[in-house]
């Protein structure tokens, strides 16, 4: 059974002093655009459509934002109920959701990491070592309980203290599906609400181990991982070493590099979405629109990886 631990985090907004796009009008837009769009959901997508959204109100000042996070499944939920006009959804669309109404845009991706505090007591064995996919499902199921079982060192004995997220999102049901297409209901360990909340509980604790978000475990500006936090590598083959190819941890554009080109796997690497209740319409579907378009140009600055033209082509006609 997870227990439940309520950590408070304070989450600064990786937004961008960036100049306008173009301001090219979006093709559903007849004149000028106003009214207000409403937008919740997950984590891993809330400083992107941030950015989106205050860059979207410099060429269209008339349009007014109420943005939210709380997780991948309670942007689903606000958008089948008509509480948001856009949910944010970092998980794959159920079919249930689908007959419910769902209808999801593709926007760009980001992927999940695994985090450990940076001041772990084997810090430097375990970024030079890694860790396999098949530990990794160990240490969430509950099977491999010491840093000692990770490292191959019976003298080590130290208690891996397992952390999770107690919030339906898509974090976790993404890192559940890498471990083995688990559920996050699967995943065992503390509970913490929120990407915030969960990095924040790992980096007070040098035995624990947890997994954010890419940009909630890097920081917007250095582009090193978060103060007190660091990234467990993954030993993708198997060799308890990891290698040049698997070496890309210590700067988030190398890791942007390594999602973008399959060096880093998918899953925990993933497409992240917008969800309407129905096609969009509207404003709605104005904004949906400029994300497409001109809204790319700040998707890699925010730290996030964009989607191929032909993708953009694909959502696009599919909004049609």
């Amino acid at each position: 059974m997870k227990k439940m631990l309520c950590v408070l985090a304070v989450c600064g907004l990786l937004g961008l002093a960036l100049g306008g796009c173009g301001g090219k009008q979006p093709a559903s837009n007849g004149g000028a655009l106003k009214g207000d769009i409403a937008i919740s959901g997950a984590w891993a997508l809330y400083p992107m459509v941030v950015t989106w959204s205050e860059e979207f109100q410099k060429v269209y000042p008339d349009v007014q934002f109420d943005v939210s996070a709380g997780g991948a499944g309670k942007g689903m939920a606000d958008a089948l109920g008509g509480a948001v006009d856009i949910g944010m959804v970092s998980r794959d669309i159920q079919a249930v959701e689908v007959e419910q109404g769902a209808f999801r845009v593709q926007v760009t991706r980001d992927a999940v990491l695994p985090t450990i505090s940076a001041n772990n007591p084997h810090l430097a064995r375990l970024q030079a070592g890694g860790a396999t996919q098949a530990v990794l499902t160990g240490i969430w199921r509950g099977e491999i309980t010491t840093w000692g079982q990770v490292l191959g060192d019976p003298t080590i004995t130290d208690e891996i203290h397992v952390y999770t997220r107690s919030d339906a999102c898509g974090a976790a049901e993404t890192w559940a599906q890498y471990l083995g297409k688990f559920k996050q209901e699967d995943l065992q360990g503390v509970a913490v609400y929120g990407d915030p909340g969960l990095a924040s509980a790992v980096t007070q604790d040098p035995l624990g181990i947890g997994f954010n978000n890419l940009n909630f475990a890097y920081d917007a500006d250095s582009g090193k991982p978060v103060a007190g936090l660091q990234i467990l590598p993954l030993d993708r083959n198997d060799n308890s070493a990891i290698d040049a190819a698997e070496d890309f941890y210590a700067d988030k554009k190398d890791v942007m590099t390594a999602i973008a080109d399959g060096r880093y796997p998918s899953p925990p690497a993933r497409t992240l979405n917008l969800v309407t209740k129905g096609k969009p319409t509207g404003i709605t579907l104005a904004f949906i629109e400029w994300i497409l378009t001109d809204g790319q140009a700040f998707v890699e600055p925010t730290g996030y990886i964009p989607l191929t033209d032909a993708e953009l082509k694909a959502e696009l006609a599919n909004l049609k």
